[in-house]
């Protein structure tokens, strides 16, 4: 995968309203002026946030008549998961040890 996809994936998701507007998309297909109800802002400022992520891939706007419903495409964001789950592995481990540290630790404790 390309570095600057995986940039752009991120950094499309590195804001809130951007991940609000996923998680509506997740539901189904929804139009500009669905997608802007619940925020206080104009439907320009939606616009420019929705280009955000059409240009990062994690969304398609199509045309049916007056209408652009736009949807999700979910596979850049498998990518990211795909990344992150690289560092799954590290984390765990680093976790079980701090586990087993913490254990010796009380069992001093409790040892009369």
């Amino acid at each position: 995968m390309a570095a600057d996809t995986l940039s752009a994936t991120f950094a499309a998701l590195a804001d809130p309203t951007r991940r609000a507007i996923l998680s509506r998309l997740a539901q189904g297909e929804a139009t500009v002026k669905e997608l802007a109800e619940p925020f206080a802002m104009s439907l320009p400022a939606i616009s420019k946030h929705l280009k955000v992520l059409e240009r990062a891939g994690l969304i398609s706007q199509g045309r049916k008549a007056q209408w652009r419903p736009c949807k999700i495409d979910a596979a850049p964001l498998k990518e990211a998961a795909d990344y992150i789950g690289l560092y799954r592995q590290l984390w765990e481990a680093r976790f079980d040890r701090l586990d087993d540290y913490l254990n010796r630790l009380n069992e001093g404790e409790n040892t009369p």
